[in-house]
């Protein structure tokens, strides 16, 4: 491969995971590279793969198997799936590392991975991710005499992952609802047709075959445009719940019977609420961005709320650190202590499913005195020249009205009946706002504006 290629692939390494153009920024040889680089900075023994429904998946997955295998790395291949199906099969067969290749929501023309050691632990800029990277650009491997190539095996882990995700409810609980369930051709799909057996429930299937031509779009219901195909099939067929995935499911958004599409951040207060009333007086993480409602639930019922720095290694981390039975962002990241710390976008509808069954009500009962008690403006994106200068200019215009000042992650000022987190993001010069209010959308309407405002004026500065 030309030089000038190799050193394109630090672009596809972000803070997380590796995600790039495909051939430009990530392909066979850099994909081969990262195999062996991972055997030699980590020296697993056995490691899992698999991949998404990108057309480009297998091959990049093969390059990435024989690297492994070269380095004398035993590889269990589990083939197409989504993103937690590494994660389980990671921890579940006490394998010491997974590499899953994905894009998840990203373009077509775009593939990646997204790469854990041993009981799922995830390999970030902070733990691996780096230096992974310098190797595999330098391509400095050591030379090992003798080594034997590592062996190959397909591995079946669907039974055993099912029946752990259906471990997270009494089944005996659940009602013959009518779900809508839209996968956006990606690898959802075929979980769906495994649970199936084993839920009295009528599932209206939507975008559900695999696909990685993606017909339809690609898979990412974060965009308002994207969502309208579920919300319109849950009117239509006047079903109870609508539940829409990215790509690699490791995310999953919901719909109420309506159609309306609820905010990720509401879900976390209704999944704390889950686990508190099955696990008395336990740890809930939540991300800075939106609090009030969650850490307002979980004192209620008895429960710690533990904030932690936005993002999935930090989420992780602190859940570890903390004992956490259950940990929520508002993006729509989920993570349970049973999933050894992990995010999962099948667990949270079968939870939601069984609370909506348990107490008899449509989740939008469940859902909109919440939103009613905490309004939120959604997280706003907005492109500026210096981030940081702006998020400077921003405190010191209301750092004097504030009741509270937290830098966790970007800037958290409270009011009396209002807060705002205005953060910076990792990979583009963009900041992204969120506000909430209490009891008062006026309010959070009216701060949202002027704040949108401000940070226009000092952009121009």
């Amino acid at each position: 491969m030309a030089e000038h290629n190799i050193a394109n692939c630090r672009k596809a390494f972000k803070a997380y995971d590796i995600r790039g153009r495909v051939p430009e920024e990530l392909n066979e040889e850099v994909a081969y590279r990262i195999g062996r680089a991972y055997a030699q900075l980590f020296n697993p023994k056995q490691v899992v793969v698999g991949y998404d429904v990108r057309l480009t998946s297998p091959a990049l997955a093969a390059a990435l198997t024989r690297g492994l295998r070269e380095e004398g790395c035993r590889v269990a291949d589990i083939g197409l799936c989504g993103t937690e199906q590494v994660y389980f099969a990671t921890f579940h067969l006490g394998l010491d590392g997974g590499i899953m290749v994905t894009a998840s929501h990203n373009p077509q023309d775009y593939n990646g991975m997204k790469l854990v050691q041993g009981e799922a632990r995830p390999i970030s800029g902070d733990s691996g991710l780096r230096d992974l990277e310098e190797l595999v650009v330098s391509g400095n491997f050591e030379s090992k005499v003798n080594i034997a190539l590592g062996d190959y095996r397909k591995v079946n882990i669907m039974d055993e992952y099912v029946q752990h995700l259906l471990s997270y409810i009494d089944i005996s609980l659940i009602k013959p609802l009518k779900m809508v369930v839209n996968a956006g051709n990606g690898s959802a799909g075929q979980i769906i047709d495994a649970l199936e057996p084993y839920l009295p429930v009528q599932f209206i299937k939507v975008h559900h075959n695999p696909d990685g031509t993606f017909p339809n779009g690609i898979p990412n219901p974060l965009l308002p445009e994207n969502r309208e195909v579920t919300a319109e099939v849950v009117r239509q067929t006047r079903a109870d719940v609508g539940i829409a995935w990215d790509g690699d499911f490791d995310r999953c958004f919901l719909f109420d019977e309506q159609g309306n599409f609820i905010e990720g951040y509401y879900i976390v207060g209704l999944l704390a609420q889950s686990f508190l009333s099955k696990h008395i007086g336990a740890k809930i993480i939540h991300d800075p961005r939106l609090t009030w409602n969650t850490i307002d639930l979980v004192k209620k019922i008895g429960g710690v709320p533990i904030q932690s720095k936005t993002g999935h290694a930090f989420i992780k981390e602190r859940m570890r650190l903390e004992d956490a039975v259950y940990g929520g962002e508002m993006s729509a990241h989920h993570y349970f202590k049973e999933f050894a710390y992990c995010d999962s976008g099948m667990i949270p509808w079968l939870l939601i499913l069984e609370i909506m069954c348990k107490q008899g009500k449509p989740l939008s009962e469940l859902i909109n005195e919440r939103i009613k008690l905490y309004p939120a403006s959604g997280e706003i994106n907005r492109r500026v020249n210096n981030p940081q200068e702006v998020l400077k200019n921003v405190e010191q215009h209301f750092v004097n009205k504030s009741t509270s000042v937290d830098w966790t992650d970007g800037l958290s000022l409270e009011f009396d009946k209002w807060r705002f987190n205005l953060r910076m993001s990792n990979t583009e010069p963009v900041i992204r706002l969120n506000v909430e209010a209490k009891n008062d959308l006026d309010l959070m309407k009216q701060n949202t504006s002027e704040l949108l405002k401000i940070i226009d004026v000092f952009n121009k500065q």
